[in-house]
């Protein structure tokens, strides 16, 4: 695990250590640059910061090569198959120096080229320099790649013939001629979804390769290519386990064997590992598995508030249930009751986001990883879950749009403005089923791909009208935020729809998302979080063998990931099986009404918010008041504001340069350390 970071014909050393060393909290073990001058005036380079997981001696050390130098590569993540690859590379006459899995990597693709990408299992975003056609005088040959799912980042910028990428944004704000400045575009999804989707970014002319996705850059051309995509079968199919082949009770065996040894393949490390636990379904799943394999006790981890924060919202309730399932599998367990300074501590995350994400799971990521990385240095997380068995609130609630359909048009039209009237409900047990009730008013009678959209939606196209200033629509008209569902549904129109909505939760909202906080946010505290729920062979199997009625199975009262449930019957305590849906959250509506009202009048104040000249004083006023006296819960869209405040103040209105400045001594020391990592400026003979 590591922060990744290089240059094609752009920089120099310097610029090659600035980047690399902005991203030390990422890999604090080791630092490494390698760069080569070629003739005709060409440059190229790789930076690594090092995270040691495998293989923890000074072998592991990046950017690393094959065996005659011609083939360099960085790599950020890890190949959990690599023991069989290498076993399989050896017999082809291919030797090692190190245990490590990057070694394995840069000899299988020495041996196969691209199509290497297909044989690896694991989470990475890599990029390789192929010398080997400089040899003959010819250009470098560039690869980039990212993970089947996109659970380790990698953005990239280009100027012409010139490429720069890295594992983080402000690794490239350290190339000359990269500015940071806002995309507009991106605003406008920001302001839709919370978060940007892949491949925009919040920076102009700065991009996300998409998951599942390589990239190649030789003689100035960069050239995109998919090498993985999640397939679900036509709506009409008939599974296999609806045939006398097959029973139901063979397949819910299967999917727990695969899920098992997903566990087990990545439990793989040379250092202290842990898990997650909220007491939901998928975080208890891996740790059964866990405790199954395990030698030692697992090392178990969930975080909760004070009870004052936790009124209402249901997935903060009971933070005893993960201490009764820690126990029942014998885990030594960490309860991390925290009640942070939240005005102190968001600034620092949005530094490490790089770009605003208004999710506040954030902060509680950040917060238990920060407690773990005291005795661990991986965690296994149970992301992906949801989005594999269909486990959201929004995958009932298309259900239930179902049901809500047959209610007389002229009954709905006068039901939904009652709904939408009701008050936000806070601190009571009310306040869960109103909001869900607001989101069925507003999405209930729509066709069901735009339902999705819009439950997916914080600000709508009314709202967003009338909360941008002039100059800001007319930034925007025409540009439909949902670009990205709505070509993602193109491409699964023929499957069912609730396998539809499970395709766009993967490639969109998980991706652009929760995989993106974990990052970051483990990163900030240099802790490796692996989610074996999205091994892709397992992915590839629930998508294409287990019926939609076995994910959500039910109509008036579906049970969500129903064959997940089955498949952990005899692993899990019932508690945990009848558990609601629960996971990392934070009180961010009771922070917004109590502590964090100084902040809010501060960075939402009219002087601030008409300097900016985007969004109108008055209808960000107007949220505020509405919040504080109960009216509505506009929470998520007050802490988006936040949000893009503080990213404005730290990003556009310091250009991230103030980070230069700040740590020329640092950078100093990193270009001492990696000095021995510079390989001499000429092409291999």
């Amino acid at each position: 695990m590591c922060g990744i970071c290089g240059l094609a014909n752009w920089g120099d050393a310097e610029t090659l250590m600035r980047m690399t060393q902005v991203q030390a909290h990422r890999g604090p073990d080791d630092s490494g640059v390698w760069q080569k001058l070629l003739p005709g005036g060409g440059y190229c380079g790789l930076g690594s910061r090092r995270l040691a997981i495998l293989d923890l001696s000074a072998a592991g050390h990046m950017p690393m090569s094959n065996g005659d130098g011609t083939v360099w590569i960085a790599l950020n993540g890890e190949i959990y198959n690599f023991a069989e690859l290498r076993e399989e590379l050896t017999a082809k006459g291919h030797r090692f120096h190190s245990q490590t899995d990057t070694e394995v990597v840069v000899h299988l693709y020495e041996q196969e080229g691209v199509s290497f990408l297909r044989r690896l299992r694991g989470m990475f975003a890599l990029a390789i320099y192929d010398l080997r056609e400089a040899i003959h005088g010819s250009e470098p040959l560039l690869l980039l790649a990212r993970d089947h799912f996109g659970i380790k980042p990698l953005y990239y910028t280009q100027q012409g013939g010139r490429l720069a990428f890295a594992s983080e944004v402000k690794s490239l704000l350290e190339v000359p001629g990269v500015t940071a400045q806002m995309d507009r575009e991106a605003l406008q999804q920001f302001l839709t979804f919370l978060w940007v989707p892949d491949p925009l970014t919040m920076f102009r002319d700065i991009w996300k390769l998409p998951a599942g996705h390589y990239a190649t850059f030789c003689r100035g051309e960069l050239k995109i290519e998919q090498y993985w995509d999640l397939q679900f079968p036509p709506s009409h199919h008939t599974y296999s386990c609806h045939t006398s082949s097959r029973t139901q009770d063979d397949l819910v065996a299967e999917v727990r064997e695969r899920f098992r040894n997903s566990v087990r393949e990545q439990m793989i490390s040379d250092v202290p590992l842990g898990a997650f636990l909220s007491a939901g379904l998928d975080s208890s799943s891996i740790v059964a598995m866990m405790a199954e394999v395990a030698e030692q006790p697992v090392r178990t981890y969930t975080i909760t508030f004070p009870a004052k924060y936790r009124v209402g919202e249901s997935t903060l309730d009971d933070p005893d249930v993960a201490g009764r399932v820690a126990a029942h599998f014998g885990c030594r367990h960490h309860r991390i009751e925290v009640d942070p300074n939240v005005a102190e501590l968001l600034p620092k995350l949005i530094w490490h986001m790089d770009e605003p994400v208004a999710d506040p799971a954030a902060i509680t990521a950040y917060l238990v990883c920060k407690e773990a990385t005291k005795d661990a240095t991986v965690l296994l997380s149970g992301v992906g879950g949801d989005e594999l068995f269909a486990g959201y609130r929004k995958h009932v609630a298309q259900r239930w749009a179902g049901v809500y359909q047959q209610i007389p048009g002229f009954a709905r039209r006068v039901l939904e403005p009652a709904i939408l009237a009701l008050p936000g409900m806070r601190g009571t047990a009310l306040k869960g089923p109103v909001r869900l009730a607001k989101k069925m008013a507003r999405s209930g009678s729509l066709p069901p791909q735009e339902q999705f959209i819009q439950n997916a939606t914080y600000l709508d196209a009314a709202q967003k009208r009338e909360l941008y200033e002039p100059a800001m629509m007319a930034q925007v008209e025409g540009f439909d935020p949902a670009i990205q569902h709505r070509e993602r549904f193109s491409r699964v129109n023929g499957a069912d729809f609730l396998n539809q909505m499970l395709y766009l939760d993967t490639k969109i909202f998980m991706t652009s998302l929760n995989l993106t906080y974990n990052d970051k946010m483990s990163m900030a505290s240099s802790v490796e979080v692996r989610v074996p729920f999205l091994d892709h062979e397992l992915a590839q199997f629930v998508a294409s063998e287990v019926p939609p009625s076995l994910k959500l199975k039910g109509l008036l009262s579906p049970e969500t990931k129903h064959i997940l449930r089955r498949a952990m019957k005899d692993a899990l305590p019932e508690e945990v099986l009848r558990q609601p849906k629960a996971g990392f959250f934070a009180p961010v509506d009771y922070w917004l009404a109590h502590e964090m009202r100084p902040m809010v009048d501060d960075l939402l104040s009219e002087a601030r918010i008409r300097a900016r000249g985007l969004l109108r004083p008055d209808v960000v006023r107007r949220y505020v008041e509405e919040h504080r006296s109960g009216r509505q819960d506009w929470s998520m869209q007050i802490w988006q504001f936040l949000t893009l405040e503080l990213w404005m103040q730290m990003f556009l209105d310091n250009g991230a340069g103030g980070w230069r400045e700040r740590n020329n001594a640092a950078i100093a020391a990193a270009t001492r350390t990696c000095a021995s990592s510079i390989v001499p400026a000429e092409v291999p003979a």
